[in-house]
């Protein structure tokens, strides 16, 4: 079991913040990819007149937008309560304790 002091807890809190950056651009690409894809449909066949379905597929895309920066916005604020929690003797020097927020 390692001790706080250890800078491999700092590293995989960097990791974890990483890996949520990574799903919450995921959401946000998958998002966009939704609500494009209504359009999508719109102009092959315009004939349909599908504007329930235009406007669905833009509210789902819109939600999976706003998930991944809710998800990008909570896991940057629980990063920065984890620093905060960390003795400013425990963080290795030379380290910059923020860099993962930028």
């Amino acid at each position: 079991m390692s001790e706080l002091k250890d800078p491999r807890v700092l590293f995989a809190a960097e990791r974890t913040l990483l890996a949520w950056n990574r799903t919450s651009l995921s959401l946000i690409a998958f998002g966009f990819v939704v609500e494009r894809s209504g359009l999508l449909i719109h102009a092959i066949s315009p004939a349909t007149e599908s504007t329930e379905q235009t406007a669905l597929t833009f509210y789902i895309g819109l939600a999976f937008i706003a998930l991944g920066a809710c998800a990008a916005t909570y896991s940057s604020w629980q990063y920065s309560m984890f620093l905060d929690s960390l003795w400013p003797g425990r963080i290795p020097t030379g380290l910059f304790r923020k860099v993962g927020l930028w």
